[in-house]
């Protein structure tokens, strides 16, 4: 559904959100969360379970006060409206879905649907409208946005992002925005300022600029991203889409889970070969190192929070198609109340898998070398409810789309004996994810 039929269906307007009402209905079929958002929407889903908006029922500006999101700002706008609830688990309700930029000090907002659809993953679904008191569409106008769901069931069409052989580009210039000798000099003179004991590591990023003879469309890239990585969370919104391995942090009630990543080996197709490169991941001492950096940082930041807080005992391998990451696993119990998703997104960015460590000197340096505006990448992206349940992930693996125009990003963490071109090739690496989805002959 465009803007305009979302408009026309009442689906779509502006407003504050004190005067508007939520009501939250269970939906017995089983609509594709991608193709509900189609081009024009938002969604963040992980394996089929999420949220995906239609329609701008509210923008809720957040403020990014002490070098942070304000929390309890979003909280009071959601609180101010009424909500009629009837299947009452987290994403029910009014919800706020957003991509954060990665500075916290930058302007941010969130959106609130006019038109969600939901699905848990025990398999319940439940779709919200939010409008104004007395002009909530009915069921025909949700039916409409349901049915777009439903259309992208058919065939696994969903999986392949697939479009008539006359739509989508057929042409595409790649270039680098800043030149690799160039950047493989910043991640040079990173090592030496981490040697000379400025930081401990830093994440350095960089963009291509991809330009298309035909406008890019968020749903045909996620489609492809989907069919690719089909275990990432998947996210699109307001041109900013990717798919990502990294949970930030995910509340439900009064559990909570995060899922850092810090560590990076190629991938080549040769299962032997792989499971080479995988088992020196695992054996490497430096990157062990730099891994227990990032989960110690997570666990140390969630930790006051909690009555008990879990981590697995060993890292594990995360295999994407192009890539693998060491990854460990984090679960607990929040103290009572429990903090929103949001205040914990907040403690938690950026963990030194994107800007470093220590924090402020990483960044510091990020500053001073990289000179590149990442906008949104590597920032929080997902959604909060009125209770302050959410998941939230990591914005890597992304990409902006504006119209034929679209930057892609990658970034790598460098220690003291990083190897300049050795990290130019894992940003290369990265890059194929997004690049990949787009760049179809």
């Amino acid at each position: 559904m465009s803007t305009e039929a979302a408009a026309a269906a009442g689906v779509v307007g502006t407003a504050p959100t004190a005067g508007l009402v939520a009501r939250t209905r269970p939906l017995d079929s089983d609509p594709d969360l991608v193709a509900v958002a189609g081009d024009d929407g938002v969604v963040f889903v992980h394996e089929r379970s999420g949220l995906a908006g239609v329609g701008v029922a509210a923008r809720v500006a957040v403020p990014r006060t002490g070098g942070g999101t304000d929390a309890a700002a979003v909280a009071t706008a959601l609180a101010a409206i009424p909500s009629d609830d009837a299947v009452g688990l987290p994403g029910c309700g009014p919800v706020a879905l957003g991509a954060l930029p990665f500075d916290p000090s930058a302007p941010a907002e969130l959106v609130v649907p006019a038109v969600v659809v939901g699905r848990a993953d025990d398999g319940t679904r439940w779709v919200t409208t939010v409008a104004p008191a007395g002009m909530e569409p009915g069921w025909p106008e949700i039916e409409a946005v349901v049915a777009r769901g439903l259309a992208g069931q058919v065939g696994f069409a969903r999986d392949a992002g697939l479009a008539p052989a006359d739509e989508g580009p057929t042409a595409y210039e790649v270039s680098a925005e800043r030149s690799p000798t160039e950047w493989c000099d910043a991640v040079a003179e990173a090592t030496r300022a981490i040697r000379a004991g400025k930081a401990r590591k830093v994440v350095l990023a960089r963009a291509v600029q991809v330009v298309t003879d035909q406008p890019l469309r968020a749903s045909a890239v996620l489609g492809q991203l989907r069919r690719a990585y089909p275990a990432s969370h998947l996210f699109s919104v307001d041109g900013f889409v990717g798919a990502t391995p990294e949970l930030l942090v995910a509340r439900a009630g009064d559990r909570v889970r995060a899922h850092p990543m810090a560590g990076t080996a190629p991938r080549s197709g040769d299962p032997s070969t792989d499971a080479r490169l995988a088992a020196a991941l695992l054996a490497s001492t430096n990157t062990r190192d730099e891994h227990r950096h990032t989960i110690d940082m997570v666990h140390d930041t969630l930790l006051p929070w909690c009555s008990y807080l879990d981590e697995e005992a060993e890292p594990s391998i995360v295999a994407m198609a192009n890539v693998q990451h060491l990854a460990t696993r984090l679960e607990g119990r929040l103290s009572s109340p429990p903090a929103s998703v949001l205040e914990l997104v907040t403690a938690l960015h950026p963990t030194p898998a994107v800007g470093g460590a220590p924090r402020e000197a990483a960044l510091r340096l990020i500053a001073e070398l990289e000179q590149l505006d990442r906008g949104r990448y590597a920032g929080p992206v997902g959604w909060v409810d009125a209770a302050g349940n959410g998941t939230w992930a990591v914005g890597i693996r992304s990409a902006e789309l504006s119209g034929t125009t679209a930057r892609v990003f990658a970034g790598v963490g460098v220690v003291a004996d990083s190897d300049p071109a050795s990290e130019l090739a894992e940003t290369r690496a990265k890059m194929q994810a997004v690049l990949g989805a787009m760049i179809r002959p």
